[in-house]
């Protein structure tokens, strides 16, 4: 088969031939093309050494022990992704793991085998060269044929090697919904506890990879039975079998898969949101005449959340946005409430966060077995957008705490932020009386 190649990654195999060395495209890129899927990252392998492939791509730039070469988009005449970066490296050959993270020392290999030989699945063990000639010494074309996710070689040496791999492994299988081979599985969950030696921050990529799949749920299910997430999630392990009210038809294990599932967005924050909005509930339940309850489930899942994020490196950003995403996502409305209330509500969860708090509430409900959306949902965003066209914060209204020291002849202090925030709250309760000549005459009356 031909396969179509973009111009960039045509003129770094051309560059490369014209030079005199061999170079391959390997990785995720080959795996895509036979799978006939969008390619994002393309990488390349080769027998010259960064000094040689420099000298080719006198733009590109080189700056680590792995033998990677970097190369913009826009140095390839790329004029779509001008950023992009295509990845030259050098043939390896791997010498001994001891952290079950990275090797002591990479040393370069001779031929495309030796280099194909260390990777972590056969599925990306197969190499296209110039002539779109297929180098797959390892199988990887049968295995895709068969929707198989198979270590190369002895999966014990490759997890030990690199213990993030077990995580890999399962979110290859989530995104392109294959099955991981017996042996394959069997390793994972012999090995599971090294993923103790990985880094927070290698394992959220990992993690949030898999939430954003297409098979998230079956990703997760497997970081369970593989025994992986009780070292890294135990809090979620903790709902299993934990039941809910009679107007709940699953457990809150079964309901937290099926709800991010369910998930509307592909943001992996919202996602993780998500998957951690009932994570209090075993701590807070109680069976009340038959009924069981969950009280404050919402308070106190926060701060699990937010320990938990902490503890994936997430972001202040992020941290903050999934504290306040499970804090407040057991919100009610009714009609009857007023415009205050709503103001209140987009105050509390912020104006930033208001999409995806709906889309966490579409995955509850989704997730409980419920329809999509109601009619209270749909009149409360309706209401929302109304009163997004009203003052929320203090820098909004009409007047300043300049305005208030100037007409008062105050000195900055705390008398000038108790003012405004009284001001605030009357402007909140009714936004017409946000004018200057209201809220300076309010000035003088609350001085007097």
């Amino acid at each position: 088969m031909a396969f179509t190649l973009p111009g960039p990654v045509k003129k770094i195999l051309s560059t490369m031939k014209s030079g005199g060395f061999e170079v391959y495209i390997v990785g995720g890129a080959v795996r895509d093309l036979l799978l006939h899927t969008p390619t994002k990252d393309w990488d390349f392998t080769t027998n010259a050494t960064p000094e040689q492939v420099q000298k080719l791509f006198p733009d590109s730039f080189y700056d680590n022990k792995f033998g990677t070469v970097g190369i913009a988009g826009k140095y390839l005449d790329d004029l779509e992704n001008p950023e992009e970066i295509y990845e030259i490296t050098t043939y390896r050959s791997e010498g001994m793991y001891t952290d079950h993270r990275r090797p002591e020392k990479v040393e370069w290999g001779s031929s495309i085998t030796d280099d194909l030989q260390r990777r972590d699945f056969t599925v990306n063990a197969i190499a296209l060269d110039i002539d779109q000639k297929i180098i797959d010494p390892y199988d990887g074309q049968k295995d895709l044929s068969a929707k198989i996710i198979r270590a190369v070689g002895d999966a014990n040496t490759r997890f030990t090697e690199d213990a993030l791999r077990m995580m890999r492994a399962i979110r290859f299988g989530a995104q392109l919904g294959f099955t991981i081979e017996v042996k394959t599985l069997e390793s994972i969950q012999k090995n599971a506890d090294m993923i103790q030696h990985i880094s927070w921050e290698r394992i959220r990529d990992e993690f949030l990879k898999i939430l954003i799949s297409d098979h998230s749920v079956d990703g997760i299910e497997l970081l369970a039975s593989t025994g992986v997430l009780k070292h890294i999630l135990p809090e979620l392990l903790a709902t299993k079998g934990v039941d809910q009210a009679h107007h709940h038809i699953y457990d809150v294990w079964t309901h937290t898969l099926k709800s991010v599932h369910a998930c509307p967005s592909q943001d992996p924050i919202v996602r993780f949101a998500v998957l951690l909005h009932d994570i209090a509930k075993p701590q807070t339940a109680k069976d009340v005449k038959e009924v069981v309850t969950f009280y404050n489930h919402e308070v106190l899942g926060a701060r699990v959340a937010k320990d938990v994020a902490t503890r994936f490196r997430f972001s202040k950003k992020d941290i903050q946005r999934v504290f306040t995403l499970v804090r407040w996502h057991m919100f009610v409305y009714d009609r009857r409430v007023t415009d205050a209330y709503i103001r209140r509500f987009i105050r509390r969860v912020d104006v930033d966060n208001l999409d995806d708090m709906i889309d966490l509430r579409i995955a509850d409900r989704l997730g409980s077995g419920a329809k999509r959306t109601s009619w209270r949902l749909e009149e409360l965003q309706e209401r929302i957008k109304e009163q997004l066209k009203v003052t929320f914060t203090m820098n909004d209204m009409a007047v300043d705490g300049g305005d208030v020291m100037k007409t008062l002849k105050l000195k900055p202090g705390p008398e000038v932020g108790k003012i405004l925030h009284t001001l605030f709250a009357e402007v909140e309760k009714d936004p017409s009386k946000n004018t200057r000549g209201y809220l300076l005459g309010r000035v003088k009356e609350l001085k007097d």
